[in-house]
């Protein structure tokens, strides 16, 4: 993109933060809604001066739909779906389609023979690894690399990307709004008609992905260590990136029936906020996704998490500073108590009035720092409450544990003083406006209520209930689940010098 073009986006952009600044109130009967006959639900937001629109189109999966075997699938699909179509990201499908398939025949014999593990023949794997090379290779003259992503920045596009959740999975980009059939081409043939070309080299890129944030990164191991150790049933144990032993020889036509499953209309949020018209988008919307045929999506049963029958533990040796975190098992939302979650998060490491900041990292000076998560991993279910704390230089880490459990018990025993409360209430308030404040950022809170809930109301209901909650409810909501029974605690600590 021509940097004057570049420059004049950004301009846009920042125009339509500071008009969205004062977000004028209620949601309601600003936010139109339509729904598709296939299923396809579409809100749309006219906001801002700017010519620009935020776009996100949300879908219902995430790792926790994976088959048992088949873990990391939905992230490996938010990869592919950036190599194209059969008219995107290729430079002759009539000559690349049968070398995808000699490529997928050959991949799928590699990842069988490698199946085997100690009873493979390495002459054979190595065989099918230098065929399968010889014929990437080949491919690699046919594809036009990242030309989705070239065809939005041509065009004046900032933001494409992409993220995958246990829960959910979202594209999303901020163009002109006189781009927006441009976009409703682009990603309705990208439902329609994905490529999943480049297969077993993105796969790899995925494994190595994976190695940098698990194998040589210590908060990604000390995290993944606590939902596998918290959860023993639930789906939710396992990461979103996916286990080695899965990811290594996860298999294509099986990748391609999960985006069959669940990749349809009727799985599927898209969210326009901006510079838009909205019944003229849903005509657009019709228009370009109206013949896509619903999935009927059918779920696959989820064990459900058995209550935790007493304190779980574990360890992670790492070169590298100590550090812990505390989890709790509670229900997710709209159950009342997730609510008082919010509230608790906040009490105990919001600013540096909170209570866990000022007692340890503060007074106590036990910690570097110290702060809380509500709805680890997901929340489509229920899910976890952590607290992660660095110990200070000098401190043990089972010191600073003990300093944490005591303030943890101390808050269902002195519940937060009104005053406490109504400053942890306005501070919440005063993150979810900044939440708002970007087309991008509104854009993003309603796909994932209306993907999540059904229902993107509850952005406002939420501070509503919130304001409902007193301090009582606080101690009681912590002495109900912070308990000894309930928690799960990890710890990393630097490997013995005697085993390294």
């Amino acid at each position: 993109m021509p940097r004057r073009a570049a420059w004049a986006l950004a301009i846009c952009l920042v125009a339509a933060a500071t008009a969205a600044a004062n977000p004028g109130g209620s949601l309601e009967g600003r936010v139109q809604e339509h729904r598709l006959a296939n299923g396809l639900t579409v809100l749309a937001l006219r906001r801002g001066v700017a010519p620009v629109v935020s776009l996100q189109m949300t879908f219902r999966v995430g790792g926790v739909d994976e088959p048992s075997g088949y873990t990391g699938m939905a992230h490996l699909l938010e990869h592919l779906l950036f190599k194209g179509t059969r008219t995107l990201g290729t430079r002759d499908w009539q000559r690349e389609e049968p070398l995808l398939r000699q490529i997928e025949r050959v991949g799928r014999a590699l990842d069988r023979e490698r199946r085997k593990g100690d009873r493979a023949d390495p002459q054979e794997v190595e065989r099918l690894r230098a065929e399968l090379r010889r014929l990437q290779e080949e491919h690699r003259s046919l594809v036009l690399k990242d030309e989705i992503d070239a065809i939005y920045t041509r065009n004046g596009a900032v933001g494409f990307n992409a993220f995958t959740s246990s829960d959910l999975t979202s594209y999303i980009v901020s163009l002109p709004s006189n781009r927006l059939e441009l976009w409703a081409r682009i990603e309705s043939e990208r439902m329609r008609d994905p490529v999943l070309r480049e297969y077993y080299v993105e796969r790899d890129v995925v494994v190595e992905e994976r190695r940098q944030r698990y194998g040589s990164d210590p908060d990604g191991r000390l995290y993944e260590t606590l939902l596998s150790t918290a959860f023993r049933a639930h789906p939710y144990r396992d990461p979103v990136i996916g286990w080695p032993a899965d990811l290594e020889t996860l298999d294509l036509e099986a990748t391609r029936r999960f985006f069959r499953d669940y990749y349809g209309p009727d799985n599927a949020v898209i969210v326009a906020v901006g510079d838009v018209d909205p019944p003229a988008f849903f005509r657009l919307v019709e228009r370009y996704f109206g013949d896509l045929p619903a999935r009927g999506v059918s779920r696959r049963p989820i064990t459900r998490e058995p209550p935790q029958q007493g304190p779980r533990r574990a360890e992670v040796w790492f070169d590298a500073e100590p550090r812990l975190v505390v989890a709790f098992h509670k229900p997710t939302l709209p159950h009342r108590d997730d609510y008082v979650f919010d509230v608790i998060e906040a009490v105990l490491t919001d600013g540096r009035s909170s209570r866990l900041v000022r007692e340890l990292v503060d007074r106590q000076r036990v910690a570097a720092s110290v702060s809380a998560a509500n709805g680890l991993p997901g929340a489509r279910y229920p899910n976890l409450f952590a607290v992660f704390l660095t110990p200070l230089q000098g401190v043990g880490v089972d010191e600073a544990e003990r300093a944490l459990l005591a303030e943890l018990d101390r808050l269902g025993r002195e519940p937060p003083t009104p005053e406490e409360l109504e400053r942890v209430l306005r501070r919440l308030e005063a993150s979810r406006v900044r939440s708002l404040l970007s087309n991008s950022g509104l854009a993003r809170r309603l796909a994932y209520f209306q993907a999540l809930t059904g229902d993107w109301r509850y952005i406002e209901e939420h501070p509503r209930v919130l304001r409902t909650i007193t301090p009582d409810e606080v101690a009681a909501v912590a002495r109900r689940y912070l308990t000894p029974q309930n928690r799960t605690v990890v710890v990393l600590r630097p490997r013995p010098e005697e085993d390294r």
